[in-house]
């Protein structure tokens, strides 16, 4: 982290809650970014930082989908989420003993989210008793024409993640989800806004409430070992 900021000349940059703005859409943008190297240098090892910063998923898939064509809005999206690892440079996934070895996820989708081609995010966070070990955040691959068919792609990613990897090619996400909850492989419930951790991976949030889910993802401040 101490090195990304090094070479992106932010080692003294001040300090920022979230890593994305609520305010800030992503739209075009008229003038390029005149180091498109530099952009893509930063983003990639941003990707390699999300295996343990789970909470920067969100931001950092938004980057990457500007990899061949960045403004300079864009550039100044990254540096809001170096500005946000400045401050958090001691934070990182917490893994820890569990009571219980049980599967639980969680599931979310914000619909038509994207203001360029109205396309929705999913995100999911998938629990091993108490231990977050697997997470997305990415753009669904089709237009999604309701909130519902949305949050059923969303459902679709989380289940393919917990059966063979081949399930993740089945287009009909509605019969796949259906079938395993009727031979009872899922238990499917609502979860009301306030308790749901993946809305994390789908939007930009504000402080208090983002910081509330990084807590929940076991995203900590950690101890250095003696």
């Amino acid at each position: 982290m101490s090195d990304l900021l090094n070479r992106a000349g932010m080692v003294d940059c001040k300090q920022l809650a979230t890593p994305a703005s609520t305010t800030q859409s992503v739209t075009p943008s008229d003038e390029p970014f005149d180091n498109p190297t530099q952009y893509r240098r930063i983003v990639g090892a941003l990707q390699y930082l999300t295996i343990s910063r789970p909470n920067l998923s969100y931001a950092v898939n938004r980057l990457c989908q500007f990899m061949h064509t960045q403004t300079v809005d864009h550039w100044g999206m990254v540096k809001r989420v170096l500005r946000y690892i400045k401050g958090t440079l001691d934070y990182g996934l917490r893994l820890s003993s569990s009571p219980t070895t049980a599967i639980h996820a969680y599931s979310d989708s914000d619909w038509a989210g994207c203001p360029i081609d109205r396309k929705s995010t999913s995100g999911y966070a998938v629990f091993l008793g108490n231990n977050l070990v697997s997470w997305l955040s990415r753009k669904q691959r089709t237009v999604a024409r309701s909130s519902t068919e949305a949050e059923y792609k969303a459902l679709a990613d989380v289940a393919a993640e917990f059966f063979h990897a081949r399930t993740k090619h089945v287009e009909i996400d509605y019969h796949f989800v259906r079938d395993k909850v009727a031979s009872g492989d899922f238990v499917v419930n609502f979860v009301s806004t306030k308790d749901q951790l993946a809305d994390v991976f789908t939007k930009p949030l504000p402080g208090p409430r983002f910081i509330a889910l990084r807590d929940k993802l076991n995203v900590v401040q950690l101890t250095p070992c003696a």
